[in-house]
């Protein structure tokens, strides 16, 4: 046998002579996209978001559906690879292939890094609506089976999404110290289940577009689940603003927003829960 690992290796036996190969074959490092496919194929999500991706391409011969491209992307970034580059040497992952419904060995690779980039960039601003919609409206079908909801908990969460590059809308964002994407995520607090998102530029303050969307969520839900449905909301400092009190004021919403006032030359806070309508505040110590 030779030095190299890899070479192929012939044994003469009667009556059969055996080849043993030990390149591997076909090997992928990312198992758990079968979880990740499966999870999908329930919910439904990846083709949810492609009815609402605007068709870019002419001509007869397309090799990608819509559903293709956004799924090989969507798992893409869930396995880790954010980076469009990474296209071009995961379009030919066996297993990325295989859940993205082409053969591993004899069908052609998956999207490249060019086309991954001209699907991100087809959405324009009605688009990116609807996506958020669509989220939105998964997750009012999956609460549901479990029956009506009594009580719903909204966690409104604005979180720092790092740039290291001239990516549009990265901004610096003081509070994180670094440039940033400044995206705005909405979930269920009792379940843990993603209602929405939405993307905004790094220099946006953490409650800018709250209140649309919580009034977008309040409509919907009490359209889904009638107006008995308790609706509360919980988020941090960054949503201490007046309308946003106002407005669960008026439509009976109870809401827990914390307060904070910095303290020179530490990084810890003190931290002021303001919880339900008309409740009495408690203070905390809260590291930001």
């Amino acid at each position: 046998m030779g030095d190299c690992a890899t070479q192929k290796t012939r044994f003469e036996t009667t009556p059969l002579a055996l080849e043993a190969a030990f390149d591997g074959g076909k090997l992928t490092s990312d198992g758990g996209l079968v979880w990740l496919a499966k999870a999908d194929e329930e919910l439904g999500v990846c083709e949810e978001i492609a009815s609402h991706v605007p068709e870019w391409r002419k001509g007869p011969s397309l090799r990608h559906s819509l559903v293709r491209l956004v799924r090989q992307r969507v798992l893409q970034i869930a396995c880790g690879y954010e980076d469009q580059n990474d296209s071009d040497t995961l379009r030919s992952d066996p297993l990325l292939k295989l859940i993205c419904g082409s053969l591993p060995e004899t069908d052609g690779n998956l999207a490249s890094q060019p086309t991954i980039s001209r699907l991100e960039n087809a959405p324009d601003a009605r688009s990116c609506l609807r996506i958020a919609e669509a989220l939105g409206e998964l997750y009012l079908r999956e609460r549901s089976k479990g029956g009506v909801p009594s009580r719903i908990l909204l966690d409104f969460d604005a979180t720092d999404d790092p740039a290291h590059g001239d990516q549009e809308g990265a901004y610096y964002h003081g509070y994180y110290q670094e440039h940033i994407l400044h995206p705005l995520l909405v979930f269920d607090g009792d379940t843990g289940q993603l209602i929405t998102a939405l993307l905004r530029y790094g220099n946006t303050h953490a409650s800018r577009g709250a209140l649309s969307i919580l009034k977008r969520l309040v409509r919907r839900l009490r359209e889904a689940w009638g107006e008995d449905v308790h609706i509360e909301i919980r988020a941090d400092a960054g949503f201490a603003v007046p309308e946003i009190y106002e407005y669960c004021e008026e439509e009976g919403i109870g809401y827990t927003i914390g307060l904070s006032s910095p303290i020179p030359g530490s990084k810890l806070s003190p931290k002021i829960s303001l919880s339900g309508q008309n409740g009495t505040p408690r203070r905390e110590g809260a590291r930001r």
